[in-house]
């Protein structure tokens, strides 16, 4: 959404003033096609708009072509170290390839990767993560963000001397203020759309706190295009902390349920209505801001920049719409009355 440049993923903009596009990758096992397929398109369902998929050795690629052909989104081929993979990806139907041209080997095989990239009108994606910082770097008093970018540099470096600039770029720490600093650096100097991660973020809870501090510190200093929030296991989870993480930035349209932290006062059970109410407007797909607050205290007033609101009253409940009072109701009609204003907002 920041970046300069944009960089066509088949039909998916990335860069310029687009929206900020939502990846994953799968985890199953190449070989295995139907297996494959069918987590691709659970990951297009969640939400995700462009999926990676490892093409580890030429065995793959039939494989691979059969998995670019019946997929809904844009595939992603993630080579290392054999450029024939990678040229053989390109062939089969990736639709944007990530290598590291540093592990690709002699130059003339990285050429021959951007001639057939050339060919096929397919973007490259280049960078590094902290485990490959260049080794002219690390031991240096360089500060090791800036090695880290200068790092991914290197890598541009490569492409733009073969007139290659169809290029995204991937800077990924396990430390957040690494990764910010590292991605602030490099977003400074060049113009080239910039893929967002915290790598290796860990276990579901460890992950979402790590990528939510710092994706949203870059999110919100303008830096980013498009994203993975790295979780190991299921990359369905990935995808919908990704959905969640930019709609309650404002970066994607969608429901935020605004909910006190409760205290002696409240007269609702916050916490169940909230799950409720986010029940309820799971599938809707524009911005709508819905307060659920315990009570009349603060509730008004904080729920009064809400689109629609409840706040606990000592009979039930206070519903408002922009910040005015339009019914209160009790706690027997509460939850459905409740309801009928969000449908009928929705609608």
């Amino acid at each position: 959404m920041f970046s300069k440049n944009t960089v066509y993923v088949k039909n998916i903009p990335i860069g310029g003033n687009n929206p900020i596009i939502i990846q994953s990758m799968t985890n199953t096992d190449t070989l295995d096609t139907e297996s494959t397929i069918r987590q691709i398109i659970k990951l297009a369902n969640a939400g995700a708009e462009i999926v990676r998929v490892s093409v580890r050795t030429l065995e793959d690629i039939s494989s691979f072509k059969e998995i670019c052909k019946n997929s809904s989104v844009p595939i992603v081929a993630d080579i290392h170290f054999d450029y024939r993979v990678a040229i053989e990806a390109i062939k089969a139907g990736a639709s944007k390839i990530r290598i590291n041209p540093g592990n690709i080997g002699a130059k003339w095989k990285v050429q021959e990767v951007v001639k057939v990239a050339k060919e096929y009108n397919i973007p490259i994606r280049v960078g590094a993560n902290s485990g490959s910082i260049k080794k002219e770097f690390e031991n240096t008093s360089m500060p090791r963000y800036k090695a880290l970018a200068e790092s991914a540099l290197q890598e541009v470096k490569i492409m733009e001397e073969l007139e290659f600039e169809d290029i995204v770029i991937s800077i990924k720490s396990t430390d957040a203020k690494e990764n910010f600093l590292a991605n602030k650096y490099i977003s400074e100097k060049v113009p080239y759309p910039l893929h967002i991660g915290i790598t290796e973020a860990g276990i579901y809870e460890d992950a979402l706190v790590l990528s939510s501090a710092g994706l949203g510190a870059l999110l919100l200093n303008n830096i980013g295009d498009t994203i993975r929030i790295s979780i190991a296991g299921d990359p369905v989870k990935e995808v919908l902390v990704a959905k969640k993480l930019l709609t309650l930035l404002g970066f994607k349209k969608g429901p935020r349920v605004i909910a006190c932290p409760t205290c002696a006062r409240t007269e609702i059970n916050v916490e169940e209505l909230a799950i409720k109410v986010k029940e309820w407007t799971k599938n809707v797909d524009k911005s709508l801001n819905i307060a659920v607050m315990g009570c009349v205290v603060n509730g008004p007033g904080e729920a009064k920049h809400a689109d629609i609101g409840i706040a606990g009253t000592k009979s039930g409940g206070a519903i408002s719409i922009n910040g005015e009072v339009v019914e209160t109701v009790s706690y027997e009609n509460l939850e459905n009355t409740f309801k009928k204003y969000i449908d009928d907002l929705i609608k």
